[in-house]
């Protein structure tokens, strides 16, 4: 236990064999469980796990690969399930640094937190093993799912070290949430839904010879519809569903006068080529519809900041 609170820790794996025994064997005495959960690896992954001989872990085998979300998810019902307070995810390739525990359970256990994550970006030092272009993405994504989760404070979404509790588990949509590499962006979406508290924490990630196995040309697409479609998941969910409130009002109204005048702006312009000349009344119904669009679009993004569960 750790602080009064039962602690569970989450080892999604797959075809981890070469590197699962050194995560298994690393973990802190304080960890009460450990579920491994081999999705379905074509290697002896789940051999190797029960060969740890550690009594706290048990193993479990997808049948079928579902994605490392899958993965996750299955467990996390098993640690809640047996009465764990925290859950905690540490991937099977020894990339989470366990000496670094506590300090992602102590938001939880100690201020209340719902959901604690890693940010390898608080300390320059971490990008010490990050290419350019990898960091270039993670920002880049970074402000995309602040915008599609509406948790503006936190970055380094696709930071996958991250500790639950059980009554934010409780909270959780869990039929909505994706499974494959863009888990964590749709679980930080069905978090602040839920207005779970979220909190990031500077860990640095280790960075071995392990060889990534994400298809970019694939992930990105899956990734970007998800964060498109979890926002306006959000916005329906969060603010239209309950009370339709002013985030609502000003999001639907601003766009619909931005596009408004936009649509005449375009018309204006190509009215304008040649020899015609689109007058100032025209012009003047594209400007201030405009603005004024853009105006409730700024303020709607200013109190959806400030509704973020801190």
């Amino acid at each position: 236990m750790y602080a009064g609170s039962r602690i569970g820790v989450v080892v999604p794996a797959w075809n981890e064999s070469r590197l699962i025994a050194s995560t298994l064997s690393t973990m802190p005495d304080f960890v009460d469980r450990i579920v491994v959960v081999d999705d379905a690896s074509t290697d002896d992954t789940a051999e190797r796990a029960r060969a740890v001989g550690d009594p706290r872990v048990t193993v479990i085998t997808h049948e079928v690969n579902g994605g490392v979300g899958s993965a996750i998810l299955t467990g996390h019902s098993i640690l809640f399930a047996e009465g764990c307070d925290v859950s905690v995810v540490m991937a099977g390739d020894a990339q989470m640094d366990p000496a670094y525990l506590s300090t992602l359970l102590d938001p939880i256990v100690n201020d209340g937190i719902g959901f604690a994550k890693a940010n390898r970006f608080f300390n320059a030092s971490s990008y010490a093993g990050m290419s350019r272009t990898r960091i270039f993405g993670n920002v880049v994504l970074s402000f995309l799912t602040k915008a599609s989760s509406g948790y503006w404070h936190l970055f380094d979404p696709q930071n996958g070290y991250t500790a639950l509790s059980a009554s934010a588990w409780r909270l959780l949509d869990v039929a909505s949430i994706a499974r494959g590499y863009e888990f964590e962006n749709s679980v930080l979406i069905n978090l602040n839904i839920a207005n779970v508290r979220a909190r990031d924490v500077p860990i640095p990630a280790i960075y071995g010879d392990e060889v990534s196995g994400i298809r970019l040309p694939r992930i990105v697409p899956r990734l970007l519809r998800t964060l498109w479609r979890g926002f306006w998941f959000r916005i329906v969910r969060k603010y239209v569903v309950p009370s339709f409130s002013p985030v609502a009002l000003l999001l639907f109204t601003g766009l619909a006068l931005a596009g408004f005048g936009f649509v005449i702006g375009v018309f204006a312009l190509a009215y304008s080529i040649g020899p015609r000349e689109a007058s100032t009344g025209t012009w003047l119904l594209s400007v201030a519809p405009g603005l004024t669009g853009v105006f409730m679009l700024i303020q709607a993004l200013v109190l959806d900041i400030e509704e973020s569960p801190r």
